[in-house]
């Protein structure tokens, strides 16, 4: 086996002795994203890795004291001041934040508001070139600081939208009865995590300049692209089974995120809903309002009949769409009647901005990258 697929499939053995994932996925996701923090400087975006959970005692935490001892110059912190945070960042050795608890500092509007300054920093600091600018020193002149790190936060529920949309998510859940893990003691454990750590350092390091190089063939486009690149690259880097392992999970794990997205999103969602009730129609040309209300308020897993006392009104309608460009205009029907209606032409242009339907399963066959071991 070469060298660094060893070196990952160990770091992965030792991930679930003291944590379930809930897939395999997500623990390729888990290993790729510890080695890749032993290659900042090489990279052009820092992707976060947002532990979220629906309840507590779901294994965030337990993960994060996995990560402190593996991850490259680690930064880990609870309520650190964003002042606090820049000034600890460096351009040629970033730390890797770890911040726990992370749902105490978005999860309500006034701790959002109060922590504005943080989100714009992990939101910045996704990509290379994006200081923060701060008075400092005696003369108080303006001084920009580096913000590019790689960031894991750990928190119940998601995180604000654009956290989690330069990130890769791990939705952690509770043991099945059954499961078990052993238990972490930082006296006992951490020396062998620790050797990891030194092994991905020694491997990685040499490996610098080839990584930032590499553009390999990704199986997602634009900001996920972004994120997922340097885990793709420290796969190739590393060959075995690790560059068809990440370009599986990169495409499943994009797009469940994708379709949390799509359930999310209210306009979103709508949009949805609409070219559901057209195909239901057999795609026609023009859509009655009124019939499409009914389509929409039926569906009982969607939202629309609570929407109003009455379910969704062509009031509420138009609302929701006005930011789309789209309105209701007098239509002419086949049968020769004239309502208010629909275009379906009007919607091809969302359909393809916002909810695209899924493009169909490409198998990535991978490629060895020259100078790695076969």
């Amino acid at each position: 086996m070469p060298e660094g697929a060893q070196v990952l499939a160990d770091l992965q053995a030792q991930i679930t002795r003291y944590v379930i994932l809930p897939s395999a996925e997500a623990l390729t996701a888990v290993t790729l994203w510890v080695a890749a923090s032993h290659l900042q400087p090489a990279w052009q975006h820092a992707p976060r890795l947002a532990v979220v959970a629906p309840e507590k005692r779901c294994g965030k935490s337990r993960l994060l004291d996995v990560l402190t001892e593996t991850v490259h110059n680690c930064l880990i912190t609870v309520n650190a001041s964003p002042a606090a945070i820049f000034r600890s960042i460096t351009d040629d050795n970033p730390p890797t934040l770890l911040v726990d608890e992370a749902d105490t500092l978005f999860g309500t509007v006034k701790a959002a508001e109060r922590n504005e300054d943080l989100r714009g920093l992990l939101n910045a600091g996704h990509q290379r070139n994006r200081p923060t600018l701060r008075v400092s020193g005696p003369e108080h002149k303006p001084t920009p600081f580096p913000t590019f790190a790689m960031a894991a936060l750990a928190g119940i529920d998601d995180l604000p939208d654009t956290i989690m949309d330069r990130s890769v998510v791990i939705r952690m859940r509770r043991r099945a009865p059954g499961e078990k893990v052993a238990a972490f003691r930082t006296h006992r454990d951490t020396p062998a995590l620790h050797a990891l750590r030194d092994r991905l350092t020694s491997w990685l390091q040499p490996l610098g300049a080839l990584a930032a190089d590499r553009e390999p063939v990704m199986p997602v486009e634009d900001r996920a692209a972004d994120t997922w690149e340097p885990l793709v690259i420290v796969a190739d880097l590393a060959g075995g089974d690790w560059p068809a392992l990440v370009r599986v999970a990169c495409r499943t794990m994009s797009d469940y995120e994708a379709g949390q997205d799509e359930e999310g999103g209210l306009r979103t969602r709508l949009l949805v809903g609409i070219r559901r009730a057209f195909g239901a129609e057999r795609d026609p040309a023009v859509l009655a309002t009124k019939r499409l209300l009914e389509a929409l308020n039926a569906d009982r897993e969607a939202p629309w009949a609570e929407y109003g006392a009455g379910g969704l009104t062509p009031r509420g309608l138009q609302l929701l769409l006005k930011p789309y460009g789209i309105s209701s205009a007098n239509r002419r029907f086949p049968d020769g009647t004239q309502a208010k209606g629909f275009a379906r032409n009007q919607f091809l242009d969302a359909w393809a901005r916002y909810c695209p339907e899924p493009a169909p399963a490409v198998q990535v066959t991978a490629q060895r990258l020259p100078g790695t071991a076969p």
